[in-house]
């Protein structure tokens, strides 16, 4: 039989959600902020997502990362990043997508089991934080130990492309036992050729920046917006379509 490859949109608002559904996507990784790496989005946000997923049929799966930079977080972040856990699941988010890491650069294994705990039985994917470990394959492994569901990675390159030889090692070393999602630059391009590694899922944004004449940019004499970022339908639909 044909490998099933699930489909996940990173997308910042409703919009994106009702256009994941639209192109036939598994699920949607909720976030704001993408243009930093993506951020926690709101609760009203996500209660709004939850809606219209109701609608569309995808799984929402909520970014947490309390702040831009890196994943190394102190004790205020990390209860900040619980709360946010036990908020989102408990609107009822499908899943959500976390990742710290210590002081060595390694996974934070003792942040990790506080996030999961928060998690309950809903999904926990560890995000692209595993891109900058020592040693990928050993962080898999951790994530496989701790339960959690799947990983996010672009194979420790800036694309996923590139990182075609690491992914093929995470897929061997997951065995079946937590899935890997490649994602990290993922074009139409680009799509088939990470599918034919064997990983689970891919995961692509699809966005596009809106730019709004005549706007304000906060913090600058330029009269000119920085415009936002939104959800593109036909690079979410050529993605799909060179994966049929």
């Amino acid at each position: 039989m044909p490998h099933k490859i699930a489909l996940e949109i990173a997308v910042q608002d409703a919009s994106g959600v009702r256009i994941a559904g639209d192109v036939g996507a598994d699920r949607v990784e909720l976030a704001q902020a993408l243009a930093l790496g993506g951020l926690t989005p709101s609760p009203s946000m996500i209660e709004l997502a939850l809606e219209r997923a109701a609608v569309t049929g995808v799984e929402v799966h909520v970014l947490i990362r309390p702040r831009a930079g890196g994943f190394r977080y102190d004790a205020d972040e990390l209860a900040v990043a619980v709360r946010d856990v036990r908020w989102a699941t408990r609107a009822g988010a499908h899943g959500v997508v976390i990742g710290a890491l210590d002081e060595t650069g390694a996974l934070d294994r003792a942040a990790m089991v506080a996030l999961t705990d928060a998690a309950g039985s809903a999904s926990v994917t560890l995000h692209r934080a595993i891109d900058l470990t020592p040693d990928p394959v050993a962080t898999l492994r951790a994530a496989r130990e701790l339960g959690l569901r799947r990983i996010l990675t672009s194979g420790g390159a800036s694309a996923a492309i590139d990182g075609a030889e690491t992914l093929r090692a995470l897929v061997a070393e997951a065995a079946g036992a937590i899935e890997v999602m490649a994602g990290g630059g993922v074009s139409a391009a680009s799509a088939p050729a990470l599918a034919a590694l064997g990983v689970d899922a891919l995961h692509f944004s699809a966005k596009r920046t809106v730019i709004e004449p005549g706007g304000i940019r906060l913090g600058s004499a330029d009269s000119s917006s920085g415009g936002y970022e939104t959800t593109d339908p036909d690079t979410a639909r050529a993605i799909v379509a060179a994966l049929a």
